[in-house]
């Protein structure tokens, strides 16, 4: 068995708020679905079944594994350990319209997947999938084998019996910040040097969006360049379009589709004000004990979702968008609350065990072609 170094608390940097959390953080401290592609059309089999739209129904098969037996939660994640005693989140199951979404299978993900390499790269909401992907993996094949590096910008896991390496690489914005002399720390929304490690992956989970919107002293930079123009600031929906417009233009010069599978994690939700989801007098998720009932979220779609659908939209290279925004907005007691490592409140991330597993069934169904036998 591996050691895992304080389960990455050692190597993390968080500040603790204690009203809202969206933490930031330093590694160095510390089937086949209907899914929305560029082209606009759904994978082939089963052109009626979009996982992305259906509700959460109760089983009481679930949660896929149990989150205490787990060596890779950290802190920020771990529910259960920092206090939460109602654990009905746990058992609730993402039902698609129109078919069944395959369970994940972790033994066959990592058979199907010997010697290549999966890898997440984005902010702190890609960590929190990267964790949960390890807990399903880690639950199939309990007493295997695991070898974990740690380095500035990168945590790994590798499965050794299958030499399966599972990896998250930090990149809050996806493009370049660096420091230049006599100027300071530069937001570089054209320049994206990263790309030579990423691309060496068989399968890139990206996302970003949260650190757009974080300004003075919670922003990680100083000014920011556009076409050779450095400014003090710029809007900030602007700046995320132009930076997922130089990830798009990497991916079509840069990126083999043919040998890599390329995914985007779409907009993850959160729950700050309960008029959201018709509950005006409710004022974060703390309290929240079940998801928002049926398949319909009373309030918009998060700013971030429509500018990724027309960039995907816009590419000549398939990539697969994980439209987890509305499953996840339904899922209003999903989040740690309280019940974390930091003493705060954090409506922003998710329990692991929990409804990151489900982007990651999806993750799995989109890998694994499925049979019209699961059609419904």
């Amino acid at each position: 068995m591996g050691k895992v170094v304080e389960r990455f608390s050692l190597f993390l940097n968080i500040a603790p708020i204690f009203v809202v959390i969206i933490p930031s953080f330093s590694l160095v401290e510390a089937n086949t679905p209907e899914v929305v592609t560029n082209s606009g059309n759904s994978t082939k089999n089963i052109k009626s079944c979009n996982l992305f739209e259906g509700s959460w129904v109760i089983d009481n098969t679930y949660p896929l594994y149990n989150s205490t037996a787990c060596p890779f939660i950290r802190k920020e994640f771990d529910c259960i350990k920092y206090g939460r005693t109602n654990l009905d989140y746990l058992k609730y199951r993402w039902q698609p319209k129109g078919c069944v979404l395959p369970r994940f299978d972790g033994k066959k993900f990592l058979k199907r997947y010997r010697g290549k390499k999966i890898m997440y790269i984005g902010d702190s909401l890609s960590l929190n999938n990267f964790e949960s992907l390890l807990c399903l993996l880690h639950a199939a094949v309990p007493k295997a084998k695991f070898k974990q590096q740690i380095n500035k910008q990168t945590v790994s896991v590798t499965f050794e019996d299958y030499g399966v390496e599972v990896i998250l690489f930090h990149s809050n914005y996806l493009v370049d910040i660096e420091v230049q002399p006599n100027i300071g720390r530069v937001l570089k929304l054209n320049s994206m040097k990263n790309g030579r490690i990423w691309k060496e992956a068989d399968v890139l989970i990206f996302n970003t969006w949260l650190w757009y919107l974080r300004a003075d002293s919670k922003q990680p930079w100083d000014f920011v360049e556009n076409n050779g123009t450095i400014s003090k600031d710029m809007n900030r929906i602007e700046a995320f379009r132009i930076g997922l417009n130089t990830w798009a233009k990497w991916i079509e010069t840069d990126v083999d589709t043919k040998k890599t599978k390329v995914f985007f994690q779409g907009a993850s939700a959160m729950h700050y004000h309960g008029s959201e989801w018709g509950k005006p007098k409710i004022k974060n998720c703390f309290n929240e004990t079940t998801p928002v009932k049926g398949s319909t979220y009373p309030s918009d779609l998060p700013i971030p979702v429509n500018i990724v659908k027309q960039v995907l939209k816009n590419m000549t290279k398939p990539v697969n968008l994980l439209d987890i925004t509305k499953l996840s907005q339904l899922r209003k007691d999903g989040h740690p609350s309280i019940y974390n490592g930091l003493h705060g409140l954090d409506c922003t991330h998710w329990c692991i065990a929990g409804v990151p597993d489900t982007w990651n069934n999806i993750l799995y169904a989109s890998l694994f072609p499925i049979s019209s036998k699961h059609s419904v």
